[in-house]
């Protein structure tokens, strides 16, 4: 009898996870990446204490480590008045091994799961996913250069994911009101905004931002409106980036990205022998660093699960897997970033600047909020009554 064998589609940070996740369990995998290599786009860059645990558990966390940055604490500020409160992760040091965030491109993070992979575990790069059909007894994916079957198929190919696609699912929820501009920037933001941290969520009535560093350069967020232009509002960044710090000169801008951000959800990660886990499952705001990390989470628990199922398991344990991560996307993760976003944007803002000054003096309700923040508590399977 042949080994069971597990496709995945899509070699991000989710894919590559639950590849590693599974083939560190004697799982034979194949993940099948559209692309020619590795994407090296420059998204999500702040990983969080339990997703720095799981990356620990399947042995990649320390050329992590050393290719990051440590960020102990976060900042919320006013963009005229300057710090509201900081608060300091040193506060979970008894909930976590890793009481801070680490600062990296998400980019950085996939060479180093691909080259954690075991033999029995490959990438298939050019292999773009179009469709998949499955029967009772195996899967098959449907590619631009031909057809692959497994014994199971993992989504864990985007917002847009074919695998979702194919599987008919839903992708119920909404779009938000404002584009997001990111700005990659090659400036010493800490001389020009003397005492910022290295996280920093920036409340103003007009235009609320968010300023974000990584080992190589800051990331400036900015709101902006629904319906102008792209090249419009591209042209207008070097005059918003003046209104953050005036350098006396243009700021040196490295890359620049607009998009629509989406808050959605698929109606189930489990369908028969197809999980979908990652965007591919759920879509949320970037406020807070909650997309990446929870996919991660979402890698590392169905993937165990799948294992174990694999390994002689009643399949209940893989239904129940994707129940909870599906749960833990609407009630954590969509929850969370929304009220970021509800903060930042709140027109009367005294009351919740004052909150966050008593929240940063008050250890034991700091503590309580960073648990939430960096999805600590999402892992606490909720008990049964």
């Amino acid at each position: 009898m042949n080994a069971p064998h597990v496709l995945i589609a899509g070699a991000g940070p989710v894919g590559l996870t639950a590849a590693l996740t599974l083939a560190r369990r004697g799982v034979t995998v194949t993940v099948l990446e559209a692309g020619p290599a590795l994407a090296t786009e420059s998204r999500a860059s702040t990983f969080h204490p339990p997703t720095l645990e799981m990356l620990e558990d399947l042995g990649v966390l320390g050329p992590l480590l050393e290719r990051g940055l440590l960020a102990r604490t976060f900042q919320y500020r006013d963009r005229r008045a300057g710090e509201i409160a900081t608060l300091d992760l040193a506060v979970l040091g008894a909930d976590t091994r890793h009481p801070y965030r680490v600062q990296l491109e998400q980019s950085r993070l996939t060479p180093i799961l691909l080259e954690a992979l075991p033999a029995h575990a490959r990438v298939r790069f050019g292999q773009r996913v179009i469709d998949v059909t499955a029967d009772g007894d195996s899967v098959v994916a449907h590619t631009e250069s031909g057809a692959v079957r497994g014994d199971w198929l993992i989504g864990a190919d985007g917002a847009r994911s074919a695998v979702r696609k194919a599987l008919g699912a839903p992708f119920e929820g909404s779009t938000y009101p404002e584009r997001f501009l990111v700005a990659s920037v090659e400036e010493d933001l800490e001389s020009a905004l003397p005492g910022i941290a290295p996280i920093d969520y920036v409340f103003d009535p007009d235009e609320w931002l968010v300023l974000l560093r990584t080992p190589h350069h800051w990331r400036v967020l900015l709101p902006t409106p629904e319906h102008t232009a792209d090249d419009v509002e591209l042209a207008r960044l070097p005059e918003r980036l003046i209104g953050v710090a005036d350098l006396g000169r243009p700021w040196r801008i490295r890359h620049a990205s607009l998009y629509r951000v989406h808050q959605r959800v698929t109606d189930r990660f489990r369908h028969g022998r197809v999980l979908l886990m990652g965007d591919a499952a759920h879509v949320n705001n970037p406020l807070g660093g909650l997309g990446m990390n929870s996919g991660i989470h979402d890698a590392v628990a169905m993937s165990t699960a799948l294992a174990e199922v694999i390994a002689g398991a009643p399949e209940q344990r893989l239904t129940e897997a994707a129940e909870r991560r599906r749960e833990v996307a609407v009630e954590h993760v969509q929850r969370t970033s929304h009220d970021n976003w509800s903060r930042l944007r709140a027109a009367g803002q005294r009351a919740e600047h004052e909150r966050l000054r008593a929240l940063a003096a008050d250890p034991v309700a700091a503590r309580a909020y960073l648990r939430r923040a960096c999805l600590l508590d999402s892992l606490v399977e909720r008990s049964v009554s």
